[in-house]
């Protein structure tokens, strides 16, 4: 079999890529061994955003009082929750499979492997092998969980993000070793339906501004959460009650936690596994495949994209790193896409970030302005009852470029977007705050915080000159 591309990966990046190049007039095959759509689809992104709506809904249901609701006798049924996740999960892969062979994008069910750097063998699921020639190959693998090599993570009940999502029982207790957004989601989402969550943290949430990172702790410990933050797991054992985690935090002290499920949520790997690199001569350096602007690796016909690369590792990233490296491999020239990566995270409150944190900027020799704007003070917010949070904003101070925006609070995720576009479009404060904002919305959170760089902000009192 010939074809023009092939795209080894199913996922956000791969399928997205095969739709582009579908577009542009390539053949195109696609090789999958499980379902379209990858992990986000299938282990991430969207089940774990369906269990969110559940940790929401019971978030409500818990202070239905504030808002004169009294609500007797309910109760969360797992299994049924996990059903609803997977008839979710079930239509959107539907979805994606019918758009891809729409686009009439050969998906081919089973194993990749280079024989050459133009020779893939795919070992079909149906037990038959296909070798597929193609002038151009993309790899889009992506990433798995990965193993920290802890003693006692091979015990019953010590389990990966794949597995908790499998749960149709509700824990009592869980200890999530890992504070990142995949720990930190898991643990908002299973406090809120009920468990005693402990998270086992040596940096929280390293990536997300500092003042975010002084204001959560305490908003987790009112919502019942425990957070031993600068402390690593070193042991899990079994006990006649469940698991024990023993960790140590910076000063040398044990921390003892005993759970009935232990989440090891330290991180993921890059997934090359299988893939016989070495026939095709691709370079992979322990993290990740490098390539160049154009997503292209050590061998001119190979290309990478998304975790496989070893570096952000989002869905969107993945999906827009597709769509460029299409983009360049039919026009030969590097992309011309934006760069600035909106981040979100589905907790509660909900935190979202693009372009630089204050360290950042100040590592880049800017000097610069900040504005900030408390959502307790947006009237949207308030009617809501979800005033935890901010918004702020990082600007140039020479030029008031907008450099960085940081929000904690609700809907976070959808807010971060106009931001994102400022940051990448070289925007400074004033094309936003000069553009007109709905009220009452909680965009205005954005648009005060922006105000508030130049001491403009309307609804904030003014800082009272010393």
């Amino acid at each position: 079999m010939e074809k023009d591309l092939l795209i080894i990966g199913g996922g956000p990046g791969g399928y997205v890529a095969a739709i582009r190049a579908a577009q542009l007039g390539m053949e195109v095959a696609l090789v999958e061994a499980d379902r379209l759509g990858g992990t986000c689809l299938n282990r991430g992104c969207i089940p774990t955003k369906a269990l969110y709506a559940n940790a929401q809904l019971m978030d409500k249901f818990a202070h239905a009082e504030s808002f004169g609701i009294t609500v007797d006798g309910y109760k969360m049924d797992m299994g049924r929750v996990m059903d609803r996740k997977a008839s979710v999960v079930d239509q959107l892969v539907k979805g994606t499979d019918k758009v891809v062979e729409d686009n009439g994008v050969l998906i081919m069910r089973g194993f990749a492997a280079f024989k050459s750097a133009d020779a893939v063998e795919v070992k079909l699921h149906d037990g038959t092998t296909e070798l597929v020639k193609a002038k151009n190959v993309i790899i889009a693998t992506g990433s798995v969980p990965s193993s920290p090599p802890v003693p006692g993570n091979d015990l019953p009940g010590v389990i990966d993000s794949d597995q908790l999502l499998e749960l149709r029982e509700l824990p009592k207790r869980m200890v999530v070793a890992g504070s990142g957004v995949i720990g930190m989601e898991f643990a908002s989402i299973y406090n809120s339906f009920g468990s005693e969550v402990t998270v086992i943290s040596s940096t929280l949430l390293k990536r997300i501004d500092k003042d975010i990172v002084k204001r959560l702790p305490p908003i987790l410990k009112k919502r019942g959460l425990k957070l031993h933050d600068g402390a690593r797991a070193k042991e899990i054992k079994k006990t006649e009650t469940g698991l024990l985690m023993i960790a140590t935090n910076k000063k040398g002290e044990t921390i003892e936690v005993e759970a009935d499920v232990i989440l090891m949520a330290v991180g993921r790997r890059a997934f090359v596994d299988g893939l016989n690199l070495e026939a095709a001569g691709v370079i992979f350096d322990g993290t990740g495949i490098p390539v160049d602007n154009k997503f292209q690796t050590n061998v001119p016909n190979i290309y990478a994209i998304g975790d496989v690369l070893g570096g952000v590792m989002l869905a969107h990233v993945a999906s827009h790193h597709g769509i460029a490296c299409v983009e360049a491999i039919a026009t030969g020239e590097a992309p011309k896409h934006g760069s600035t990566v909106p981040d979100c995270i589905f907790i509660d409150p909900q935190i979202a970030y693009a372009g630089l944190t204050e360290e950042q900027a100040a590592a880049k020799g800017y000097e610069i302005k900040t504005g900030k704007f408390n959502f307790v003070a947006n009237g949207k917010a308030l009617s809501m009852g979800e005033t935890d949070g901010f918004v702020k904003v990082i600007a140039d101070a020479a030029t008031l470029k907008i450099l960085g925006v940081h929000i904690m609070g609700p809907h976070a995720s959808d807010l971060i977007h106009e931001a994102s576009l400022a940051i990448d479009q070289h925007m400074d404060v004033h094309a936003i705050g000069q553009s007109i904002h709905a009220h009452p919305t909680l965009a205005e959170a954005l648009h005060e915080a922006v105000l508030n760089v130049t001491d403009a902000a309307i609804h904030i009192s003014p800082t009272k000159k010393k």
